[in-house]
């Protein structure tokens, strides 16, 4: 996998990106390092706990640095100098609270991500050790640690930059082989998070794909086609070309596939790639507007859980579905009024060019389970501000129409650290939401009140309801860019979910 800056400087920008490296045990972690970094719970830091892990005279100095600090709800850290020419120059600590809620990961990722974020910047190589209470956390845990060092960057002038190495080890200082699926995890989710958080005219959707194929065509094995423009009206994707046909550069479907022998079954993942999303003809207004260039964060996340499941060897045969677009305005812009004939054979009114994404999906899910036949699909969007209503910018919604793999995604969120909360599977109660007198049905709820992120997802199920197929939807409007960064979330999510499936 090709690094994450190589998409940045492709456009002329050199990214301020902090290399991250893993040590193989603590020799080789302290050598050369100008800060290292303890992060574990706050009771493996009292003196008579706390391994030995970096010499008596630093191993006492970290146990007094921690003993001041109160991991509060989401954990604290702090640092201190180690003295005038003393190797490393400083060491800091990142407490962690020694119990987290039910739905939360028992991994403490958030709060890892928190500390490490707090203590991010510094010059030269920083090592940090992460002590795990169990050595299955290390996929979170170190998922946590990438996100704290966000890729893209368009500063001028950006100093030296920070490398940083990782090493895991139990409560008692033995250490903990961190597996290769959750480097590999670790580096594509930053990818990913690099995608969202690359401005929108430098991410259009021939960039976009550009970008998206180098990423799979590294990857033995792995075939990749493309649907563009026009072309998408031949294959009856009339929900995709709506979106994008007034934008500069055309919509597109990207379908990629892993084939292993003997697959178990096959499996699509469906992203939402809205590289921009001016809400169409019903403006955004009022500030709304500005971030929408993380309007592909689904898309990212569906393209890096693939590309995770190809490289480490999946069971199942996964296809890869990329629904991308510019939300633009212009001359042949789709209108409120206007009906779509979608893939799935049904017509949808317009009544709001803002509820854009599930056209995508809604023919991204009804290629997979119509054309494909496949056994499962998963899509993944920023659908709904609702979302972030509901279950705020931690937690992704899912909406499942199988309880088993409602019950596995949700196992792979707290497994991952990538949180999600079910959301209402009940079409009989909200498929109503979107009647039309002249088509099939509206693209947008009558009732904005009436449970708003769950009838989104109804929307997109009503185009392979007729189908077999099992679905789970995500809406990672929250999670993906919960400020003013992305974070890559989804990947780590929808591949361990793949992987636990049996």
């Amino acid at each position: 996998m090709a690094p994450a800056c190589q998409y940045a400087r492709s456009t002329g920008i050199i990214p301020a990106v902090t290399d991250i490296s893993f040590a193989r045990d603590l020799k080789s972690l302290v050598r050369g390092a100008k800060r290292v970094v303890v992060v574990g719970p706050k009771r493996n830091f009292s003196a008579r706990r706390f391994p030995k892990l970096l010499g008596k005279r630093l191993d006492d100095l970290v146990v007094a640095l921690a003993k001041g600090v109160s991991p509060g709800r989401m954990g604290s850290s702090d640092s201190t100098l180690t003295g005038v020419g003393k190797k490393p120059e400083a060491v800091a600590v990142g407490v962690l609270p020694d119990s987290v809620s039910r739905h939360n990961s028992p991994s403490r990722a958030e709060s890892i991500r928190r500390v490490v974020s707090s203590l991010a910047g510094a010059k030269g190589k920083t090592s940090i050790i992460l002590m795990l209470d169990e050595a299955e956390h290390a996929l979170a845990a170190v998922n946590a640690v990438g996100r704290a060092y966000p890729t893209y960057s368009a500063k001028t002038s950006s100093g030296s930059k920070e490398r940083v190495q990782i090493l895991a080890v139990d409560a008692k200082g033995t250490v903990i082989e961190i597996p290769e699926l959750a480097r590999t995890t670790m580096e594509v989710g930053r990818q990913c998070a690099e995608f969202v958080d690359t401005p929108p005219t430098d991410l259009n959707p021939e960039a976009y794909s550009e970008r998206a194929r180098t990423m799979l065509e590294a990857i033995e094995g792995v075939t990749v086609e493309e649907i563009i423009g026009d072309e998408l009206l031949e294959h009856g994707l009339g929900g995709i070309h709506a979106v994008g046909r007034s934008a500069v550069k055309p919509p597109r479907m990207i379908l990629a596939t892993y084939t292993p022998e003997e697959p178990k079954s096959h499996i699509a993942l469906v992203g939402k790639g809205v590289v921009y999303d001016t809400g169409g003809l019903n403006l955004k207004v009022g500030g709304h507007m500005y971030t929408m260039k993380c309007d592909m964060g689904g898309s990212a996340a569906v393209l890096g859980a693939f590309c995770v499941l190809a490289q480490h060897g999946c069971a199942h045969k996964v296809t890869l579905i990329m629904c991308i677009a510019e939300n633009a305005i212009g001359p042949n812009s789709y209108k409120p009024d206007d009906v779509l004939h979608m893939h799935s054979g049904k017509t949808v009114e317009i009544n709001n060019t803002d509820a854009e994404g599930r056209l995508l999906l809604a023919d991204g899910v009804s290629w997979a389970a119509h054309e494909l036949e496949v056994d499962v699909v998963f899509d993944a969007a920023t659908l709904t501000g609702a979302q972030l209503i509901s279950l705020g910018t931690l937690h992704a919604g899912i909406c499942c129409n199988d309880d088993e793999l409602e019950a596995t995604v949700l196992a792979a969120g707290t497994r991952s650290g990538d949180l999600c909360h079910p959301l209402l599977f009940a079409p009989e109660f909200l498929q109503s939401e979107f009647r039309s007198t002249i088509a099939d049905m509206r693209n947008s709820v009558a009732n904005r009140m009436n449970a708003q992120t769950s009838c989104a997802g109804q929307f997109v199920y009503a185009h392979m309801e007729d189908t077999k197929a099992k679905w789970c939807h995500v809406d990672l409007a929250g999670p993906a860019f919960p400020k003013d960064r992305g974070t890559g979330y989804g990947v780590a999510l929808l591949s361990q979910a793949i992987l636990d499936m049996a």
